[in-house]
């Protein structure tokens, strides 16, 4: 039912290196997302451009199928590589990402019979924290691309997206940690402090 997609393999400037790959208490980082994302995934697949980093995963790897074509470009590769009629597709870099909040968009989705379900903290969308039904929002993604948008949120208006409010996620997320996510490698030092503390009870 359910493809879980994981955004990775980009260099980050802020971070000096691949933050898929980079440690986090003594693993990849992005070894620690599979592991919290498994247990809702039929299917967990990465999409990176950098397939050889990536290969002691055993997962499915995608690199772009239009490439140079930035967060819009990802989306569509993503939604392409999945073979579930539903898709979560979350970037690599947060360390905190829950899956009974995906599971709860997974489950809004099929109860609202809408196309995507999207957080909506107030600042923005997160399209790399959301869930889409794969057949009807990849030719609206494609007609985008052809139109020569960037946006991972330019074709919202052509589809029937869901909107999850603040107040709503944080019924399930109270803090909205899922959101967290480590653009420099002070961030990624701070995130890991915090789930030390949490894997001790502290």
């Amino acid at each position: 039912m359910l493809a879980v997609v994981i955004q990775a393999g980009g260099e980050s400037r802020r971070m000096g290196r691949d933050k898929g790959l980079a440690p986090f208490l003594g693993r990849p980082l992005i070894t620690r997302i599979i592991e919290r994302l498994e247990p809702i995934a039929s299917e967990m697949i990465v999409t990176t451009n950098h397939p050889e980093a990536y290969q002691f995963l055993g997962l499915p790897l995608f690199s772009d199928l239009i490439p140079g074509r930035g967060a819009l470009g990802g989306l569509y590769t993503a939604l392409s590589a999945a073979t579930q009629p539903l898709a979560a597709v979350v970037a690599c870099d947060m360390p905190f990402v829950r899956p009974e909040l995906l599971a709860v968009q997974r489950d809004l989705l099929l109860e609202k019979r809408v196309d995507a379900v999207v957080p909506h903290l107030g600042g923005g969308v997160e399209p790399f924290h959301a869930v889409y039904r794969c057949a009807s929002c990849l030719p609206h993604i494609k007609a985008a691309l052809d139109a020569d948008k960037w946006r991972a949120d330019a074709w919202f208006s052509k589809a029937n997206v869901l909107l999850m409010r603040k107040e709503q996620i944080q019924t399930f997320d109270p803090e909205l940690s899922s959101f967290s996510n480590v653009n420099t490698p002070e961030e990624l030092h701070l995130a890991e402090e915090i789930a030390l503390r949490q894997q001790t009870g502290q």
